[in-house]
């Protein structure tokens, strides 16, 4: 399906940032916090398996805090914790300027054709504000404008799979859920958006791709990638995608009844 003139139903995208605009998790969050770990001295290397386990963990910053608190008896001292932080933060933007980051198939694309086709977008992610705003400005400059507004961890109380991010998002697109897809990669994003009402669409990440499909429950669709020329999308569960693109066509189905 191309990128037609969309039906009066689709209103809204809503953008998760992990995972599903680049991944993030494994290539950036990731070696920024075993540097900041070695940096200060400390014994700890997460590699991929165990940091998969702990992104059942929604938040950078709670992530560290729960992992420092099974390390001892005693809480976590608050100036490690801030001082990890600050220095995580650090490395990301710069694996972020070294091109170590890259967006996933497909992303830019369906960005474009969202914008060109005057559709809402905005971002909804438990990631920090500056971390969010990192990677639009250095791998999304020309698309940045796209997204009306930002909800990012730091605006809530309660992180994903919590609804309240994309509750709050829908109270800022003035729009009913029914008209808003969630485009998501994991699991506690899929609980949060359909908690909220909203059609999801998650696209598979390297951190979620060896899940069970049974923790998307509820998702309207799930597809491998949003998908390139060179990297088409593979369903796996939902509607079929002519060509291995997932386009707004694609998406309007998952909004309309069939």
């Amino acid at each position: 399906m191309d990128d037609a003139p969309l039906q009066h139903s689709l209103g809204a995208l809503l953008w998760d940032v992990d995972g599903t605009l680049a991944e993030t998790e494994l290539d950036g969050h990731r070696p920024a916090f075993n540097r900041a770990f070695a940096e200060e001295g400390l014994p700890w290397h997460w590699d991929p398996p165990t940091y998969i386990q702990l992104l059942a963990i929604s938040g950078g910053r709670e992530r560290l805090r729960i992992f420092l608190s099974d390390q001892g008896p005693e809480p976590p001292d608050p100036a490690l914790l801030d001082a990890l932080v600050r220095r995580k933060q650090q490395h990301y933007t710069a694996l972020m300027a070294d091109g170590a980051i890259q967006l996933r198939p497909g992303v830019q694309r369906l960005i474009t054709a969202a914008a060109a086709a005057g559709l809402t977008q905005a971002v909804v992610t438990t990631c920090g504000r500056r971390s969010a705003q990192a990677l639009i400005e250095r791998l999304l400059p020309e698309a940045a404008a796209a997204f009306a507004f930002l909800v990012c961890g730091d605006d809530v109380t309660a992180l994903k799979p919590a609804p309240d991010a994309y509750l709050l998002a829908l109270r800022q697109l003035a729009m009913p859920a029914a008209a808003v897809v969630a485009i998501e990669d994991s699991s506690n994003g899929t609980r949060a958006a359909t908690a909220a009402g909203l059609r999801t669409l998650v696209t598979l990440s390297e951190a979620t791709c060896r899940e069970p499909l049974t923790v998307f429950k509820g998702a309207a669709a799930i597809v491998s990638q949003l998908g390139e020329s060179s990297a088409p999308s593979l369903v796996r569960q939902g509607p079929a995608c002519t060509g291995g693109l997932i386009t707004l066509s694609y998406i309007e189905q998952l909004v309309v009844p069939s």
